[in-house]
């Protein structure tokens, strides 16, 4: 308690009432936080770009100019070209998913699983698809979940004018953002809190970079393999399976009931099942044993369990966007940890000097 200063007291108040005061700014606009974790991603995954055209002689700002106008440009194309044909195939489908149609569809599972494994009770499936799809079909959910997709779209219209425009002053300003805020810290700390700002950065930069040409690639392979087995949706079934696979573990799930759900109702039987369980098991195949290594070779510093229980808390937490967010957040913890215990274990500024026991 000797220690215990009334400046020590009142830099502890300080820290403490300015953390809460970030924590209520963030809770009460979370949408807007939202948007600046995405320009700070989009920021790590372009910087490389920006940073090779800085190296061959290009200004800084006109590197990241012209690299944020080059990806606009390819949204637009996206959005007029592609987003099209991905929604006249989702709407073609919710046009055939009808209450009828589930209904039938589930008739044929379970009388296909009955025949195979007599034991199973007959009607638990179809009554429980039939309560479950007539709660979809309702009407009055229904016009919420339009008003949750036209809240989507708007969300997404807003993050397409404020995401560019943050993740530019994140590439031009981020060293000066990064050394006003090293000037915060105290001086024995600083070497520490540099060293762990430099292994996130390059840590979640390489790991963000990695899932985006990952996502890219599962994307185009579901698309190809999924098209030569004769699925008409293949496009909108490609792209969710590559977004999907962004999620350790249970994204290559989601893509193998994404395709088979989708081949049933485009053609009311199974014929279509086996080539769309052999179309994803050869993308798993290339992403397991070429994409994934090739990618994350260096990115990946996580045992399988420990991963596994981090997707799980991660949607029990925030659900889909937990499990797309919780990889990220528990390297930053993972870095912090290992950082701040080596620091204790070899700087004498961390230690807790004990009051001398030799004093007159």
């Amino acid at each position: 308690m000797k220690n215990l200063t009334l400046e020590k007291i009142v830099r502890f108040a300080i820290g403490a009432a300015a953390l809460s005061i970030v924590a209520l700014i963030m809770y009460n606009y979370i949408t807007l936080v939202a948007y600046l974790i995405l320009a700070m991603i989009l920021s790590y995954i372009l910087d490389p770009i920006v940073n090779r055209m800085q190296r061959a002689g290009l200004n800084r700002t006109f590197a990241i100019t012209l690299t944020l106008s080059a990806l606009i440009l390819l949204i637009v194309y996206i959005s007029t070209n592609v987003i099209p044909i991905f929604g006249n195939e989702m709407l073609e489908l919710t046009e055939n998913l009808t209450v009828e149609k589930i209904e039938e569809i589930t008739s044929q599972i379970e009388d296909k699983i009955r025949n195979d494994y007599p034991f199973v009770p007959s009607g638990a499936l179809d009554e429980n698809v039939t309560r479950i799809t007539e709660e979809l079909f309702d009407l009055g959910k229904l016009s919420n979940v339009v008003g949750d997709v036209v809240g989507i779209f708007t969300n997404i219209f807003s993050a397409v004018l404020v995401v560019p425009f943050a993740a530019f002053f994140f590439l031009k300003d981020g060293t000066k953002i990064r050394r006003d805020l090293l000037q915060l810290v105290p001086n024995k700390y600083f070497e520490t809190i540099l060293t762990l700002l430099d292994k996130i950065e390059k840590r979640l930069g390489l790991y963000f970079r990695s899932v985006f040409i990952q996502s890219i690639l599962v994307a185009f392979t579901s698309w190809s393999t999924l098209s030569v087995a004769g699925l008409d949706n293949s496009l909108s079934v490609g792209i969710s399976v590559g977004v999907a696979n962004t999620i350790p573990y249970f994204g290559p799930i989601i893509g193998y009931i994404l395709s088979i759900l989708v081949s049933i109702i485009e053609t009311g039987n199974f014929s279509l099942v086996l080539f769309c369980i052999i179309a994803i098991f050869i993308v798993q195949l290339l992403d397991n044993l070429v994409f994934q290594p090739f990618l994350f070779s260096r990115s990946a510093d996580m045992h399988p369990v420990a991963i596994l229980f981090i997707i799980l808390v991660g949607a029990e937490t925030a659900g889909i966007l937990g499990m797309l967010i919780a990889i990220p957040i528990a390297t930053v913890i993972k870095i912090t940890i290992n950082q701040i215990t080596w620091s204790f274990n070899n700087y004498q500024v961390f230690r807790i000097e004990s009051p001398s026991s030799n004093t007159p």
